[in-house]
């Protein structure tokens, strides 16, 4: 399973999607990263019960221990929305997957060709580190 989902993440930053990003929060690493799900391949959206869509978008979110040299996951509770340019507000709910060592949250998110999102993502993940995440994410039907 690790391998597969390090594909997903692989393809996440391989496409001309947005990036995986960083943000730093007290002791914690929070990644995330917001792709179409149809750069998924049909295995690895199978795997994780992931609706394959030209207009479905993946969010993806993990949390690492900046502060171990081994960077390892930390668990964490994970909300947030996500709102378009029209106001509308979508809650966010995330699903745990754990792989191994790996501890990964993921939703899904419906779209428009050309729709431009605000995500606001919560991490609370104890004495390690509580903070949001703020991006914008412009994604297109292919």
């Amino acid at each position: 399973m690790k391998k597969l989902f390090s594909l997903l993440v692989f393809l996440s930053l391989s496409f001309g999607v947005q990036a995986e990003q960083v943000k730093t929060i007290d002791s914690i690493d929070v990644h995330y990263s917001a792709f179409t799900s149809t750069f998924l391949t049909p295995e690895v959206a199978k795997a994780y019960r992931i609706k394959r869509s030209k207009y479905s978008a993946v969010l993806n979110i993990s949390v690492l221990d900046n502060s171990d040299p081994e960077k390892s996951a930390v668990p964490a509770n994970i909300t947030g929305t996500a709102k378009n340019l029209v106001g509308q507000i979508k809650q966010l709910h995330f699903r745990e997957i754990r792989d191994g060592n790996a501890i990964y949250y993921i939703t899904e998110v419906p779209f428009t060709d050309q729709e431009d999102y605000t995500f606001k993502v919560k991490v609370a993940a104890g004495k390690k580190g509580n903070g949001e995440v703020r991006f914008d994410q412009k994604f297109y039907v292919d």
